[in-house]
């Protein structure tokens, strides 16, 4: 961490340490004027926060960390900030990297997802997750990214144990193995936070052989897939509605032998976790069992999340608890 922390700016340090504290609060489940009004501030404060109009203050860093249990990731993300600020007060090497414009990612994006279908499937070692959505552009210039999360915790409910495992054993992107398509063309991407359990990845439309942006008034349907062990991942999926979403769709699929059993939660800006108001829907299809859920017109910022459990391997069930998007 250390070595790390030499090697950034005081730029990046701010973003690593947005994207940390949206991470546990994300885990946490709280909307960023629920976290704000818990840590006594403006409810807008940890939007701007978020949104790197504000940097982050000692007083913010701990009681961000204090309210969020977040097992010393926030704030380390903070001391980070303040060794990166240390170090700019003497002669830069090299002028800092000019930041990238980015596409909006929140209340009032010009981006609406007609379908959004998300299929995770396991092979009783790996987890495969396979996301499709259906973009429509309905602002008036044209959109040449797309931001997606890549998230796991496998011990929700003890985050210094979850953060240790991950500082043992980090995502990679070899294992991950991302892909991406659209309009029958690959995808390039660009890492924009890449943690030991967090990544963020800006889909570009284009690639080596020319551009394909989505330009206003168009819908295109996007691909992208990766892989996580289940090691690292485990037995729950989460899905968040970010941008405005038409009809929400999850579906998973297990090996029948090992016997699973599925059940969901919803959670709101406004409301406790709750049972999903319709039941996931099994059927059997070969050697795998598939269970699938859909809602249309979701809220935005809800959170929807799939539990399973293998009733014929009883020893991977005892503490494997882990991942969302």
């Amino acid at each position: 961490m250390a070595a790390h922390s030499e090697e950034i700016t005081v730029e990046q340090a701010a973003e690593d340490f947005a994207a940390e504290l949206a991470r546990w609060r994300e885990v946490r489940g709280m909307s960023k004027r629920a976290l704000a009004q818990a840590m006594g501030f403006d409810p807008s404060y940890v939007s701007h926060m978020e949104s790197g109009r504000h940097k982050p203050s000692e007083e913010f860093a701990r009681l961000a960390e204090k309210t969020l249990n977040a097992g010393k990731a926030i704030w380390r993300r903070w001391c980070d900030y303040e060794q990166a600020r240390a170090r700019s007060r003497r002669p830069a090497v090299t002028p800092p990297t000019p930041r990238r414009p980015e596409q909006p990612y929140a209340t009032g994006s010009a981006l609406v997802v007609e379908h959004d279908a998300a299929r995770l499937q396991y092979d009783g070692r790996s987890y495969r997750l396979t996301m499709r959505r259906l973009l429509r552009n309905t602002g008036e210039e044209p959109v040449t990214s797309y931001l997606i999360r890549i998230s796991v915790d496998r011990y929700p409910g003890d985050p210094e144990q979850s953060n240790a495992h991950y500082r043992a054993h980090p995502l990679t992107w070899d294992e991950l193995d991302l892909t991406a398509t659209c309009r029958g063309e690959t995808m390039r991407w660009q890492a924009k936070h890449d943690r030991d359990a967090f990544k963020e990845v800006w889909l570009l439309f284009d690639n080596e052989h020319g551009r394909f942006p989505l330009y206003p008034g168009e819908s295109v349907w996007i691909e992208y897939a990766y892989t996580v062990g289940d090691e690292k991942w485990g037995n729950w999926f989460q899905r968040a509605v970010r941008l405005p979403t038409e009809q929400l769709e999850v579906q998973l699929a297990f090996p029948a032998a090992l016997d699973p059993v599925v059940w969901g939660t919803e959670t709101s800006m406004t409301a406790e976790a709750s049972p999903l108001r319709t039941p996931p829907v099994s059927s059997d299809d070969g050697e795998l069992r598939q269970f699938t859920w859909i809602t249309t017109t979701p809220a935005l910022h809800a959170r929807y999340r799939l539990e399973w459990r293998f009733r014929a391997r009883p020893e991977h069930n005892a503490d494997k608890r882990t991942s969302g998007d």
